[in-house]
């Protein structure tokens, strides 16, 4: 009968134990056992045991977060440990990297420099390689932006000639493409993504031949 029930609960409850365990042990919903208990109050000691229980889940709860804390502690010092195995790095490295970098994100098809990426850190990495690499003066490098039309424009143009060092006046009109998807949606590039170009066609053709030697001397290394 309900109202065995509801005794037994009571009794159970003023004795401390939780409700989920109520429920559990006589048979019947939490909504029931919360109903019927809600006027007892557990002592200081009661509520400190309960908090204590691994299967609370106030319990289950810290046993997550401390969980996910941990896992955070050690891909932080995985990262920290790899980031500290990295040398010095000479221009020798920096102009492997620049070409890599070019070959893998940069334009191929119309005989000019042309370099794609929404990382701000792969944006100075190759601006450094073209300049103290490639040697190209300031007045050849320009800079465009591709953005969702939805986002702000004006800020990222600020952003990125930031980023890049390249002046606001140096920029080709920025090209806002017309996405309604993208609406009341969280961007994961909310500065839209920045192309560098350099108006040197002997210099595209320059790092062309850079991959291609490397492509070559790579395959060699696969032969011995």
């Amino acid at each position: 009968m309900k109202l065995d029930e509801k005794n037994e609960a009571i009794k159970l409850r003023r004795e401390g134990y939780a409700i989920k365990t109520i429920a559990k042990e006589i048979g019947v919903a939490k909504s029931s056992v919360s109903l019927w208990v809600r006027d007892i109050k557990l002592s200081i000691e009661q509520t400190n045991k309960l908090k204590l229980s691994p299967f609370t889940s106030v319990a289950i709860e810290r046993r997550r977060t401390s969980r996910l804390e941990n896992e955070l502690k050690k891909r932080q010092s995985a990262v920290l440990h790899a980031q500290n195995e990295i040398p010095s790095i000479n221009n020798t490295d920096l102009w492997l990297m620049g070409v890599m970098l070019y070959w893998a994100e940069g334009g191929k098809t119309q005989r000019m420099v042309r370099f794609s990426n929404g990382d701000p850190q792969m944006i100075k990495i190759m601006i450094k390689f073209f300049k103290d690499i490639c040697k190209v003066h300031d007045g050849k490098i320009r800079g465009y932006i591709h953005i969702h039309e939805s986002l702000d424009y004006k800020a990222a143009e600020i952003y990125w000639s930031n980023i890049s060092g390249i002046p606001l006046h140096k920029f080709f009109k920025t090209y806002r493409k017309p996405n309604k998807s993208s609406l009341n949606k969280k961007n994961s590039l909310p500065n839209g993504v920045m192309d560098i170009y350099v108006l040197d066609t002997a210099l595209f053709y320059k790092i062309s031949g850079w991959a291609a030697g490397i492509f070559e001397k790579a395959d060699l290394l696969n032969k011995t």
